[in-house]
């Protein structure tokens, strides 16, 4: 006990800087103002009806209603393994080699909490998703950025190799990358798979937009030649399906790694969702037609507010994935994006997320703006109509 007190005051000097979240802050804006939230990436409708059919058979049926296995209910397992085989050609047992989290968040926490000692460093994208460096934070490493510059946000590999160190043990990588939506190609993937090999380092890999790739494709990086000893990869349902309130993630890794993630996971919160892990282990089954319908209705959206955001005046970069833009402001004169989304919900009802918060160097992304397009057609027309309102 003294241990751990002792290491307390460490821990929350690590954890003081993060404070509250800027979803929170943004939807708590959103709701006070009664604005439109462009800010937090999540679906103002639900996904397919016979998914929730699923989940709500698996109440009534009692699956799921007490404590599933802790590596998660073999069905899904299963199907996540026959996912990744069918559209990867990647082979994993259910059995050892994949994992069910609570979302993708936990499934980072616990790679992170397993595979770091006290002082290594683990390089990862910058703009990176808040939950990153709050993880290397806990388990005690050091983030070192690797920052992506506007307007294509690609990775300077020369600064990638530059960056490595003999502290290095881990590279955090995003592919699709929130909140850029920039998708690294198989030329950047070989040159990063053979830095990994080389100085032999651990990968963890968030694939959660795996499925939303509008242009260019998606590769696991586990895929590539010497990977698959070495990285963890992480996608989840959340995204792909639309229910991200059930908050059913995985992992699929080798053994070894499985098993010591799965020694830290069960710590953090042993098990959840379990009727929905039998909706999911359905939802992966979904014909190709699902995940096609899919990308192409969000492909139209993320179109349909980039036009309506150019016409308001922004500099709109065009992502390749995901389900979100970023701008930039300076054409209103303007280069605080905290100030600017502060201000937008008054200024004519919408909310948007700063992505200076994203960077450890805030000038790097000071000016840009971050808009989610996952919403109703109708909502993103009025906050496209809204957003003219600030137009020079």
């Amino acid at each position: 006990m003294a241990a751990m007190t002792q290491g307390r005051p460490l821990l929350n000097r690590r954890l003081a800087e993060f404070g509250t979240t800027i979803f929170a802050e943004m939807s708590a804006l959103a709701v006070r103002t009664g604005s439109i939230n462009l800010g937090q990436g999540f679906p103002d409708t639900d996904g397919p009806e016979e998914i929730r059919e699923a989940a709500v058979r698996a109440l009534r049926d009692g699956h799921g209603n007490q404590y599933p296995p802790g590596p998660g209910i073999p069905e899904l397992r299963t199907a996540i393994a026959d996912h990744q085989q069918r559209r990867y050609g990647l082979a994993h047992d259910p059995d050892t080699e994949v994992l069910v989290t609570a979302g993708a968040t936990e499934a980072i926490a616990a790679s992170l909490l397993a595979l770091l000692e006290p002082g290594d460093e683990v390089i990862a994208f910058e703009p990176f998703y808040d939950s990153y460096a709050a993880c290397i934070a806990m388990a005690g490493g050091r983030r070192v950025p690797l920052t992506l510059r506007a307007p294509d946000f690609r990775p300077d590999l020369d600064a990638l190799r530059d960056a490595i160190t003999p502290r290095t043990r881990l590279l955090l990588l995003n592919s699709p990358h929130n909140p850029t939506g920039m998708v690294l190609t198989r030329e950047e993937l070989t040159t990063i798979a053979e830095l990994a090999v080389e100085h032999d380092l651990l990968v963890v890999t968030d694939e959660v937009y795996e499925h939303l790739v509008f242009e260019g494709e998606h590769i696991p990086l586990i895929s590539l030649p010497g990977m698959r000893d070495r990285t963890v990869s992480i996608s989840s349902a959340g995204k792909t399906f639309s229910y991200t309130g059930w908050k059913v993630g995985w992992v699929t890794a080798s053994a070894p790694l499985v098993a010591a993630v799965r020694t830290a996971k069960q710590y953090l919160t042993y098990v959840s969702a379990g009727p929905f892990q039998y909706a999911v282990a359905e939802a992966l089954r979904l014909p190709d037609s699902y995940f096609d319908g899919f990308r192409a209705d969000l492909r139209h959206r993320r179109d349909l507010l980039g036009e309506g955001l150019r016409a308001a005046g922004f500099n709109v970069y065009q992502p390749q994935g995901t389900y979100f833009i970023t701008t930039d402001i300076t054409p209103f004169g303007e280069k605080d994006a905290y100030a600017f989304c502060r201000a937008l919900p008054e200024r004519c009802g919408v909310v948007a997320v700063p992505n200076s918060v994203f960077y450890d160097d805030p000038d790097a992304g000071r000016s840009q703006v971050r808009f989610t397009f996952c919403k109703k057609e109708d909502v993103l027309r009025e906050a496209a109509g809204r957003l003219r309102r600030l137009a020079p």
